[in-house]
């Protein structure tokens, strides 16, 4: 299977060459080198991280960086998550076309667009007013008509539109938001970094199963610290 997709993925990117799409030959060795390579099979997850243009979600002057295997600044003290763990957090939460996903912290809107490429609906909440304001705009400019933005503390979640199939945190909490638990849909599955600010967090998969959760460790991660209003 990983070897039939990245022969597509050269495909792709031959494609691309041909009319002159540079960014999306850029996608392509992005998808291909730090994604697949490290065992993202996903197709969905595959095919949002194809066709979403990251290099529109970053500041001007991080263009040319936008499809490193890298986190970038994206103002506020926030940053872009890289592109590994975007496509990493959005399989782990296994996205399918009538599910309803909660994103806490949108930061530029890049996750809520790679999500809103496979599921129904999008809601993402944003603490920072600036780019609350801003990556509403740029979602609603791209034709992202699936995902609703909210300036607010992601803490409480958003119970005017629970449950919810899917919740992905952005940031590190020091403990997972019992609101978010709350808000999760029977078989629903949430995915969120642990642990204290400014060091290593353990990212956690919360799954829902007879109104019970069980947590599941994946990996090390680093995230910018959860804020609270």
């Amino acid at each position: 299977m990983k070897s039939s997709v990245v022969i597509i993925l050269f495909v792709m990117a031959a494609f691309a060459l041909q009319t002159g799409d540079k960014y999306q030959v850029l996608r392509e060795k992005m998808v291909r080198d730090q994604i697949v390579s490290r065992g993202i099979s996903d197709q969905l997850t595959l095919k949002a991280m194809q066709k979403v243009p990251r290099h529109l979600f970053v500041p001007a002057e991080y263009v040319s960086r936008a499809y490193n295997d890298s986190p970038l600044p994206i103002g506020h003290g926030q940053t872009i998550s890289q592109p590994f763990i975007v496509a990493y957090m959005t399989e782990v939460v296994k996205p399918t076309s009538h599910k309803k996903a909660l994103e806490i912290g949108t930061g530029s809107g890049y996750q809520a667009a790679v999500l809103a490429e496979i599921v129904k609906e999008v809601y993402s909440i944003e603490i920072v007013p600036e780019l609350a304001k801003e990556s509403a705009a740029l979602l609603g400019k791209l034709g992202y008509e699936n995902i609703s933005c909210k300036y607010g503390d992601g803490y409480q979640g958003w119970k005017e539109h629970a449950p919810f199939d899917i919740i992905v945190v952005t940031a590190a909490a020091p403990e997972i938001p019992q609101p978010l638990i709350d808000q999760l849909a029977e078989n629903g599955r949430l995915v969120i970094p642990v642990g204290p600010p400014s060091s290593i967090q353990e990212l956690i998969l919360v799954e829902k199963k007879n109104g019970k959760t069980v947590e599941k460790r994946l990996t090390l991660v680093r995230f910018v610290p959860f804020k609270r209003l």
